[in-house]
């Protein structure tokens, strides 16, 4: 709890309307888009500017008050969940675009900023930000960095740290760094900007961000390859890649979520097929119609139907299609869980037919999709978290997932981060060695544990508990 004393001092930083403990106001930020987390924080505090979160860290750190910095909550590891209560801090007021930088390809930015408007406001000077989470419509820039996040243009473009130039950071003690810059080339020391990227808030938290631009690609064209055979649609995408067509976006999606997304989107999706590709390429024209043509030819000796979009409203119908799968899941049962299991390309024809074949094991449904061109699949499992004896099932048939996706050469995770909910996975990927080296490098920059506690390193139980507090 916050004695009145501290309450009184944080106050004094954000002023009585950026800091709220009534009991209506922590309950919103009790939990984020995971489901089964929730814990309620002590307080919830917006701070107006880096000087205020530097002053709220230093009275944190001094009173051993965890701190959980929150975008818009869309989080799907329970990374923003305040499972060990404290302060959720909000960047509602940090939300500036600061500058583009039209000699430097870059653009500066609050935490606080929506992913979806920096793209517009870059595009509007023809200039191209390309990471594009789902959730890009609300998830904001200072969460996308906290958990790396990736989106449908991975493939080709690759995630947000390929595009972290350089960083304001407010570290455990309310010391401020900077770290990199508006350079091609800088080798001076560690890699901070890296470290800090992907770290989930457990280290510091970010307060401004330059990020790298590149041209607006020339055109692109987008096309749908049906096909009976979900292995087939699998093996297509080794084929494309191993073929050297590096396409902006390779999407799959199986029957289940076909049926689910076209019942939410209502486009004219086909779902009397077991799986669809959802193909795109973008650049110079002629290397547009190259690559489309032997990407069309690859499905097709795959035995796909593909259909090509007749017009770029046609083809955003197809990508916001895609990025409605998760909302579309979530109308068939009370919990939708939504995983996140990464192996490499080659091996993603193994990772369906297992995901099928455990879902059929533990008698459950799971609906895949996700980013098949990096390997990165997303099997979701609408389900009833009331129904203990269902939920211990589903429970059992993730593990195995992660299991078999680590056995494959993968990993737990590609893009939603390890938070609360993988912590008792993480050993199975690093090794006993790689986690102490983590906790090594946690305990230097923050040896109080303030910082987001409770989340990459936690218990070995995978419950998913509510706890009220």
């Amino acid at each position: 709890m916050i004695s009145d004393k501290v309450k009184q001092q944080l106050i004094a930083i954000v002023s009585h309307d950026n800091y709220d403990d009534s009991k209506a106001g922590r309950l919103v930020y009790s939990y984020d888009a995971t489901p089964q987390f929730q814990s309620l924080p002590d307080a919830v505090i917006a701070p107006r500017n880096t000087n205020e979160v530097a002053a709220i860290v230093k009275i944190c750190n001094e009173h051993r008050i965890p701190i959980i910095p929150r975008g818009s909550g869309t989080n799907l590891c329970a990374g923003t969940c305040p499972v060990e209560g404290g302060i959720v801090l909000l960047f509602k007021h940090m939300n500036n675009i600061l500058e583009i930088d039209e000699e430097n390809l870059t653009v500066t930015v609050q935490p606080g900023v929506i992913t979806l408007d920096l793209i517009k406001a870059v595009e509007a000077k023809g200039l191209f930000y390309p990471p594009d989470p789902s959730s890009m419509k609300i998830s904001t820039i200072g969460g996308n960095i906290n958990e790396n996040s990736g989106g449908l243009r991975g493939l080709k473009y690759g995630v947000t740290r390929d595009y972290v130039m350089a960083l304001e950071v407010v570290l455990a003690n309310g010391e401020v760094i900077r770290t990199g810059g508006k350079l091609a080339k800088d080798v001076a020391g560690y890699d901070f900007t890296r470290l800090f990227v992907g770290s989930e808030g457990t280290l510091g938290i970010v307060t401004e961000a330059t990020l790298k631009l590149i041209p607006m690609p020339e055109t692109k064209k987008t096309a749908l390859a049906l096909y009976e055979d979900l292995e087939a649609a699998a093996r297509s995408v080794s084929k494309i890649i191993a073929n050297k067509i590096i396409p902006a976006t390779l999407e799959f999606l199986d029957k289940p979520t076909l049926e689910v997304v076209e019942d939410y989107a209502r486009i004219g999706l086909p779902t009397d097929v077991n799986a669809v590709l959802l193909m795109e390429q973008d650049g110079p024209p002629e290397v547009v119609e190259r690559d489309m043509k032997r990407m069309v030819e690859i499905c097709q000796e795959e035995k796909a139907i593909v259909q090509i979009a007749r017009s770029e409203a046609e083809a955003d119908a197809l990508r916001t299609a895609r990025r409605s799968a998760l909302s579309a899941l979530a109308r068939l049962k009370p919990t939708t869980i939504l995983e996140d299991a990464t192996v490499p390309r080659s091996e993603i024809a193994k990772m369906v037919k297992a995901i099928n074949e455990i879902a059929q094991k533990y008698n459950v449904k799971i609906c895949t999709f996700g980013h098949a061109g990096d390997g990165n699949l997303h099997p979701t499992c609408p389900t009833d978290a009331r129904d203990r004896e269902e939920m211990e099932r589903v429970e059992k048939a993730f593990e195995e997932i992660f299991a078999k996706a680590i056995e494959l050469g993968g990993t737990i995770t590609g893009e939603h981060g390890v938070g609360a909910m993988k912590a008792p996975y993480l050993e199975w990927k690093l090794g006993k060695a790689g986690i102490e080296a983590m906790k090594a490098v946690k305990q230097a920059l923050d040896p109080n544990g303030i910082m987001n506690p409770g989340k990459i390193f936690a218990k070995n139980d995978r419950k998913r508990v509510v706890v009220t507090r």
